[in-house]
């Protein structure tokens, strides 16, 4: 086939089998990461953050602050992303939801260095989030407005999603302390910093 057909035909579109194998690989990566910074003690930006301050701040269910926040993002994806990418999401979520709570008798770490822990489960969890996004999928919540604002303006999804995490993190010094935090924002700079560099709209278009 000529480059001129292949321009015609433009790139090849995901198949199913494409989209579940990165729904299980994404989701088993971001789980990993998320086992490591609950073994250091770290915290995480995103709504899972917001989730965890009202939790420390005011004792109030995680789960259930977890579930009232992702509703308007649900809402949002379904109006602007597209019934497909809403299912996934979906899908993703719950799958999530399953490793996390099976992953501790999977994995453990007899010794684990916070800032490894950090850096290394940060990268992991970027790398899952590369992997749902070039899939048209997320893990709900902000990881909804960061792909949207990244499709809808060309907003790069790791620098939105950077500021959003310093934010939350920084907010976090009330109730969190001090060198906690500190490790916290390292993991959110190499998670999301693996976006900016990785997931460009100029470089990688998902179909």
């Amino acid at each position: 086939m000529s480059e001129s057909d292949l321009a015609g035909h433009g790139p090849p579109r995901h198949t199913r089998f494409d989209d579940a194998q990165a729904l299980v690989t994404g989701t088993l990566f971001v789980s990993i990461g998320v086992a490591m910074y609950t073994q250091a003690g770290l915290l995480t930006g995103g709504t899972a953050g917001i989730a965890f301050l009202a939790h420390y701040a005011f004792g109030t269910p995680f789960g259930a602050v977890f579930f009232v926040l992702n509703l308007p993002f649900y809402g949002l994806a379904w109006l602007r992303m597209g019934r497909a990418f809403t299912l996934k999401t979906f899908a993703a979520v719950a799958l999530l939801w399953v490793l996390t709570t099976w992953m501790p008798r999977w994995l453990s770490f007899a010794s684990l260095n916070p800032v490894f822990a950090a850096v290394a489960g940060g990268l992991l969890m970027g790398a899952g989030f590369i992997i749902l996004f070039r899939h048209h999928a997320s893990l709900g919540g902000l990881n909804v407005l960061v792909v949207w604002l990244q499709q809808r303006f060309g907003w790069r999804a790791g620098w939105v999603q950077m500021a959003i995490d310093a934010a939350i993190l920084l907010a976090a010094l009330t109730v969190v302390e001090p060198q906690r935090i500190g490790l916290s924002i390292v993991g959110a700079l190499a998670l999301n910093a693996a976006l900016a560099i990785n997931h460009r709209p100029d470089r990688y278009v998902a179909f």
